[in-house]
């Protein structure tokens, strides 16, 4: 049988990743976070920005897959305000309890929390000062948010959004985003009609040197694990397609111009 007292652990990794617990600044407190070591220690950094159900093991999985790859990773809580819990699929009013999280954590603080998360993550040496944003559905929308209307050191060098789920009514309100982005939507999205992904797209790829991909038989949240949204075929494409796009894009490292690395 398992031992009650040991917590399993929520992610796993298959490179010598280690996990750190630090706090952002921002001037209402400080915003816990996880922030992922690659093997090297040395990587270009990128923040994740969490769904709707807060930072839950799918989250911090796909922070341990990218600090594999090379990335290192800040995983900040943006439910902090709100009591900062993560939503489960044991919880049987899952959906519901997220909406309501959701609702109650204030959305241009959190956005203003991501502007001062990649402020922060560019100051670790670690990173050489280059920090991107990939955010996963409720985390699509405010990454894309964040990304707007705003210059370096708080504009990401780049962003990945996953079926931004406030992106419909978003991008029509606030300025185009234009460093390099990379939006994936599933074309049988539940919350984000097709027509409406469209449109999106329209809007979107007027930044500067964009890439928009739908997924065809695809919902909403594709990429979560849980049986109710997984589109396995979907998932591994997307995310092989986000690393290919993120080398080019956002290398996790720089060749030394001297061909030393």
């Amino acid at each position: 049988g398992t031992d009650m007292g040991v917590v399993p652990r929520m992610w796993e990794a298959k490179t010598g990743v280690t996990m750190t617990e630090v706090g952002v600044e921002v001037p209402d407190g400080q915003i816990p976070a996880k922030l992922f070591h690659p093997e090297g220690g040395q990587g270009a950094g990128m923040v994740l920005v969490q769904e709707i159900f807060g930072v839950t093991p799918y989250i911090l999985q796909r922070a341990a897959d990218l600090a594999d790859l090379g990335w290192t990773v800040l995983v900040p809580n943006l439910y902090w305000r709100v009591g900062g819990a993560a939503i489960t699929e044991d919880d049987p009013a899952m959906m519901p309890h997220a909406m309501e999280l959701m609702e109650a954590n204030p959305w241009d603080a959190t956005v203003a929390d991501i502007r001062a998360c990649v402020k922060a993550l560019r100051t670790h040496p670690e990173t050489e000062g280059r920090v991107a944003t990939l955010g996963f559905c409720y985390g699509g929308g405010l990454a894309y948010a964040a990304a707007s209307g705003v210059e370096a050191p708080e504009a990401p060098d780049a962003l990945v959004s996953y079926y931004g789920s406030a992106l419909p009514a978003l991008v029509d309100e606030i300025p185009v985003v234009m460093v390099p982005s990379l939006h994936h939507f599933g074309e049988a999205d539940e919350y984000v009609p097709f027509a409406q992904v469209q449109h999106i797209r329209e809007v979107v790829t007027q930044g500067t040197d964009v890439e928009f991909s739908s997924w065809p038989g695809a919902g909403h949240a594709f990429d979560n694990p849980l049986q109710m949204f997984h589109a396995a075929m979907a998932s591994e494409d997307a995310w092989r397609e986000t690393w290919v796009w993120l080398l080019e894009h956002h290398p996790d490292e720089v060749p030394d111009p001297r061909g030393r690395r």
